[in-house]
């Protein structure tokens, strides 16, 4: 299977994606992180620094989860870049 190169659009929400990650996770572990989301360390860093720009949804579902972001916001987030940082879910 031939994987068609991502578009700028792409690459951008991949970046806007991982630096709301990093925010998320705030003074978090990334080791921690990354375990408790049941992926391994070096895909987080890979979608945090936005090498990974476009990871499974599985894989965005259970990081979200760990860091109580609501998957709705993330998805608003992401594709509309003006807005301003969502807020974590209360516990």
């Amino acid at each position: 299977m031939v994987r068609l190169p991502l578009t700028a659009e792409e690459l951008e929400r991949g970046e806007r994606l991982g630096a709301l990650l990093r925010r998320a996770r705030g003074e978090r572990s990334m080791l921690v992180t990354a375990l408790e989301a049941g992926v391994s360390p070096e895909t987080l860093r890979k979608i945090e620094s936005g090498r990974v720009a476009t990871p499974a949804f599985p894989t965005i579902a259970a990081i979200a989860d760990v860091l109580g972001l609501s998957l709705d916001a993330v998805w608003a987030e992401i594709n509309q870049p003006d807005r301003t940082p969502i807020r974590r879910l209360a516990s």
